[in-house]
């Protein structure tokens, strides 16, 4: 039976095992998908796993994105220009580094119908999935794009691969359209991302974090008014294009996928 994991740290929010597990079953697919919490030190073990045989494929979760680029032998066209990689495979014994948060954060958005074109967006945090949603966001026609991190020098690094990347520091705001969480703040019930909520209105707050199904980011931003969305569908759609590039066959995503998550 093949095996294939999401690691990450933390990693007991991911909801990644019950959603290809239920893939498996239903496609008829003898394999198992299963989640393990792994530290920085032990990242190149994982993909000695998979030379191996041992792993057939990896979702990669925060914060080893960026940390296992240097273990595979190649890289997708996508990620060599957003040095983040989210899945992980092999063709002709190589280990290939590739990348679905990009377009299932596309998927997404047309799911819901929302254009980017000529919007400005305000995004908070800049690490492993940063670079695809920036990536994302001028590829769908955004406007201008304005990032914020807790270590602006994270943010400063994103402009050598985005040049046209406005960086403010933490705390600070700007008029936006839509703004993106794309920290882990709010995996935690106390985590709070200090916004003047009352004063927004009317804004699209878009929230990658999808467990739980409504941070205090979203919460807060209803009660003024505006529209939300958490990471549910982006995190449906990269991993049906995760699936897609393992076995070749695109899963159903239906109202059973979308109810199971």
């Amino acid at each position: 039976m093949k095996k294939y994991l999401v690691i990450g740290n933390p990693i007991e929010h991911s909801l990644s095992p019950k959603l290809h597990n239920y893939w498996f079953k239903i496609n008829n697919i003898e394999a198992n998908y299963d989640k393990k919490l792994i530290e920085e030190d032990q990242v190149e073990s994982v993909i000695k796993d998979i030379r191996k045989g041992n792993i057939s494929g990896i979702n990669i979760t925060v914060p080893h994105k960026q940390t296992i680029l240097k273990f595979c032998d190649e890289l997708t066209p996508v990620v060599k220009k957003i040095k983040s990689v989210n899945t992980i495979y092999k063709i002709n014994n190589k280990v290939i580094g590739d990348n679905t948060d990009a377009g299932g954060f596309e998927e997404s958005l047309k799911h819901i119908k929302y254009s980017l074109k000529g919007k400005k967006i305000f995004l908070l945090g800049a690490g492993g999935v940063a670079p695809s949603l920036i990536y994302s966001l001028q590829k769908l026609g955004a406007l201008e794009i304005t990032i914020s991190n807790r270590t602006v020098e994270k943010a400063e690094n994103l402009k050598n691969i985005f040049t046209e990347l406005r960086v403010i520091k933490w705390g600070e705001t700007v008029d936006f359209d839509m703004i993106i969480n794309a920290t882990s703040l709010g995996l935690k019930n106390n985590d709070i991302i200090d916004l003047e909520y009352n004063k927004i209105r009317s804004k699209f707050f878009f929230d990658v974090i999808y467990n739980p199904v409504k941070t205090n980011f979203l919460k807060e931003a209803e009660k003024s008014g505006n529209k939300i969305e958490n990471g549910k569908l982006m995190f449906i759609y990269q991993a049906q294009l995760a699936f897609q590039l393992w076995h070749g066959l695109k899963p159903k995503i239906d109202n059973n996928v979308l109810s199971l998550i």
